[in-house]
């Protein structure tokens, strides 16, 4: 059995990406795969590979949406720590007049269409912030020793 670590992509090959609870824990389950954001312009994402990382604040009035309460019954809410990764495959909005994309998706806003979501067995303690951010070596070391198979 090797130990050699994965050799990684050079340059910004990663990004993390803060999400409120549940919403953060909606993705992880599979079931959630788009990422509303707010504003008239097109957010700076670009396709690639995202941390998860469960934002501090939690939205108490999600909780009691029936679709969200369903997909997080029994689960954890950890805040404040990346929980798994994914990888952004694009970024929409739904035509005006036209069905949204997914049940998940909110009228007007931009979509990130998340896939290839790999929930971490631990969360990892970590600070994040609005909009893509560059994670630590040290924080993407910690999120792959517990995804010893993932290869971007």
């Amino acid at each position: 059995m090797s130990t050699a670590r994965p050799v990684l992509p050079e340059g910004d090959w990663i990004r993390g990406i803060s999400i409120k609870q549940p919403w953060a824990t909606c993705i992880l389950t599979g079931t959630k795969t788009i990422e509303n954001r707010s504003g008239k312009r097109r957010p700076g994402w670009k396709p690639g590979w995202v941390l998860l990382h469960a934002g501090q604040q939690i939205d108490r009035p999600a909780l009691r949406i029936p679709l969200v309460a369903r997909t997080i019954h029994g689960r954890q809410m950890p805040t404040g720590a990346v929980i798994g990764v994914a990888r952004i495959t694009d970024c929409h909005q739904d035509a005006e007049g036209s069905p949204p994309c997914t049940e998940w998706a909110q009228a007007g806003a931009w979509h990130l269409v998340l896939a290839d979501v790999q929930e971490l067995a631990l969360p990892v303690p970590a600070g994040g912030q609005l909009g893509p951010w560059k994670p630590s070596p040290d924080l993407v070391a910690q999120v792959l020793q517990q995804l010893p198979a993932f290869r971007p």
